[in-house]
């Protein structure tokens, strides 16, 4: 009896308990966008000044990111639901991974390049596959306050991003020590991730022979794509045509300040230490905040309305450095991003995943894509718009006006729209 019982065990996962698989999708998330994307922004201001380099070339390796959370989030479409854990293992590794390859002294720009690449497809694939794991082991009583918890990981990051960043420049450290820390920090993330494997039982085996049978298996995606995505998306082509320009948008809108934010902010106040990371601390303090606010406020007024309403107050936001010089519309820029980026990212996800549950990877893979390319668009039209002197209202003001275009392609999809009951 002993043996078996040690065999149960060891076959089972260690964590069971929803609430705890709710904080190691908020630790995934933090880890893979928190440190994986953001860090990068956290940092930015010491990087051009260590290495160094000039903002075109720091717009380019943010862009290189973004390509490679729009390859990251490609992939995720292929990935059938019965392999959604062991490719959310590979993503969380290979983020995890190139963190801490940035401590390495002297690298190659070429080599940065690469690693920016690579941290932004194992983003892309946490993101979106441990938004489709995760959720999945919530019970539907407790999803929607758990979902909460699993999003704010955004914010726990970018707030971590902030703080190590900030921790260690007051000690004389630099930013190859700040993405060391940062990858030790991440490390006991796999153990978590392997915590919550599927069961390795009886039942689970029966359940995943079910889903086997109803999943295209990795031979046939790849084969008959076309068909996968055409049962994904025939009901409601067109309202996701719609969903995913406007997401297009809001990708391109928000990317402008997550990028740069600490650049201006040191740029325009150059008389205050650290100004640039109090700043983008405020981003993340907001982002966690603010999900269970939108979360209760969509069970009230709707997803879509919610969503609609946070594009708008996101527009104002990017317009308010323009109109507020200094540190007032600085701060403006940083709440508003911070209370508006979660919220519009869970709510899109929702309803787009939410149109056909089977599909979920693929269509949360095709949204993600949508808000990729916009965040790839994003840094290099500001750059270009920025000329010699840096100057990146102009950029700010382009993100704005493309918000609320999207604002109308939501309006329209609202039309398209056939919600499940």
């Amino acid at each position: 009896m002993m043996t078996v019982s040690k065999s149960r065990r060891r076959s089972n996962p260690i964590i069971t308990n929803e609430t705890a698989i709710a904080f190691i999708g908020l630790y995934s998330i933090a880890v893979a966008m928190g440190y994986g994307r953001f860090l990068f922004t956290a940092t930015l201001p010491d990087i051009m000044v260590q290495l160094p380099l000039t903002t075109l070339v720091a717009g380019w390796l943010a862009s290189v990111n973004y390509i490679g959370y729009f390859i990251g989030s490609l992939i995720s479409m292929f990935i059938p639901q019965r392999l959604t854990w062991q490719t959310l293992m590979l993503g969380a590794i290979i983020s995890v991974a190139t963190t801490l390859l940035l401590f390495i002294p002297q690298l190659p720009m070429s080599l940065w390049y690469v690693i920016r690449l690579l941290a932004g497809i194992a983003s892309g694939l946490v993101m979106i596959l441990s938004t489709s794991f995760i959720i999945q082991r919530f019970s539907l009583a407790r999803r929607s306050i758990l979902s909460t918890i699993h999003y704010a990981g955004i914010g726990v990051g970018i707030s971590a991003s902030a703080i190590v960043t900030w921790w260690l420049l007051t000690l004389d450290l630099h930013f190859d020590t700040i993405w060391l820390v940062a990858g030790v920090s991440s490390l006991p993330l796999l153990w978590l991730l392997y915590a919550i494997r599927p069961l390795n039982n009886k039942k689970y085996q029966k359940t995943l022979a079910t889903k086997v049978k109803s999943q295209p298996t990795i031979n046939q995606i790849y084969k008959h794509f076309k068909r996968a995505l055409y049962e994904a998306i025939s009901a409601q082509g067109k309202a996701i045509a719609l969903l995913s320009a406007s997401y297009i948008l809001a990708g391109f809108g928000y990317i402008t300040s997550t990028t740069f934010l600490p650049v201006m902010a040191e740029q325009q106040l150059t008389g205050q230490s650290y100004i640039g990371l109090r700043i983008w601390l405020v981003v993340g303090i907001c982002i966690v905040f603010s999900n269970p606010v939108w979360g209760l406020l969509s069970k009230r007024i709707g997803e879509l309305n919610t969503l609609i309403g946070l594009t708008i107050v996101q527009a104002l936001g990017m317009f308010a450095p323009t109109w507020l010089t200094g540190i007032p519309g600085l701060y403006v820029n940083a709440v508003i991003v911070g209370l508006t980026f979660a919220g519009m990212v869970s709510m899109t996800l929702n309803i787009i995943k939410n149109m056909n549950p089977d599909y979920s990877n693929l269509l949360i893979g095709l949204a993600t894509l949508a808000y990729a390319l916009g965040q790839f668009i994003g840094p290099l039209v500001t750059v270009a718009l920025a000329g010699p002197n840096d100057n990146f209202n102009a950029g700010l003001l382009v993100a704005g006006i493309g918000l609320l275009l999207s604002v109308g392609l939501l309006v329209q999809f609202r039309k398209h729209w056939h919600p499940i009951e």
